[in-house]
């Protein structure tokens, strides 16, 4: 019986740090984004079905969230601005993410690889449909990130805030705008005013 490695693999997502170009007055790993663009995706799929009449797999999309990162492990996070600089190095980004996903499925056992390679290319039946609440969660965890570091008196995160609000707007989901209004405000209230 041969060991697979994925396992652990996966565990070295909380020593790939985010935002490493900004001076960060707290460091943030892949891991713990991972999670919380979980929680986020979910909420916009919640969202979807029950407020726009939607029929979509709220944990298919959690799911998918855990793992959107997890080829970092191989690539290392590249930051967004270089990564969709234009189109010529997105489309090679891409592909280096697939092979990266490629190498991760690799080091599972041969009857679990199509279902993660699914789930590491967002390739299932139906997930087409999840990838843009994913994609907007993934905006709404940076959002978030730059409101914390605001909130802490760090304006480095100024401009990233008002680009990602900016990217939020323009994917035109009502969900974000739901989201925007009844979830948003609270990451900007002390502890002592959420409870």
């Amino acid at each position: 019986m041969t060991q697979s490695h994925f396992y652990a693999m996966l565990s070295r997502m909380k020593y790939i740090s985010r935002w490493g170009l900004m001076n960060n007055t707290r460091l943030e790993n892949i891991s713990e984004h991972s999670q919380q663009v979980a929680i986020l995706a979910h909420c916009l799929v919640l969202i979807h079905n029950k407020r726009f009449g939607g029929d979509l797999d709220p944990e298919r999309a959690a799911l998918l969230a855990v793992f959107h990162d997890a080829t970092e492990i191989i690539t290392g996070d590249m930051p967004t601005p270089v990564k969709y600089a234009n189109a010529d190095i997105r489309d090679i980004y891409k592909e280096i993410e697939d092979r990266a996903a490629d190498r991760l499925t690799a080091m599972l056992p041969e009857d679990f690889r199509g279902d993660y390679t699914a789930i590491l290319k967002q390739s299932g039946s139906g997930d087409e449909k999840l990838r843009p609440f994913v994609k907007a969660a993934d905006r709404f965890s940076a959002l978030i990130k730059c409101i914390e570091e605001m909130r802490m008196g760090n304006d480095e995160f100024r401009r990233a805030r008002d680009t990602i609000e900016q990217s939020i707007r323009e994917m035109r989901l009502p969900e974000t705008e739901v989201f925007e209004r009844e979830f948003l405000p609270a990451f900007s209230l002390p502890l002592d005013e959420l409870g």
